[in-house]
């Protein structure tokens, strides 16, 4: 069984269960929650992204000091 079928299933099982107008509202109700997911993650990802390049540079800073230091 594969995930196409799978989603199918739960689809008309959905159906069957709460009915077209019900079932359009929680489609809906998961879709925006899944939007908000997917925001939150691009967020969490720039902001460990910006994180991680801020310490690269002053450890190259650090790095850079020392070796003029040395001389």
């Amino acid at each position: 069984m594969g995930l196409g079928t799978e989603v199918l299933f739960v689809l008309l099982l959905g159906l069957l269960v709460l009915g077209p107008k019900q079932l359009h509202t929680l489609l809906g109700h998961v879709a925006r929650a899944k939007a908000q997911f997917e925001e939150a993650s691009r967020g969490f990802k720039s902001q460990l992204a910006a994180e991680f390049d801020a310490a690269h540079k002053r450890r190259t800073s650090d790095a850079s000091r020392e070796v003029a230091g040395d001389q």
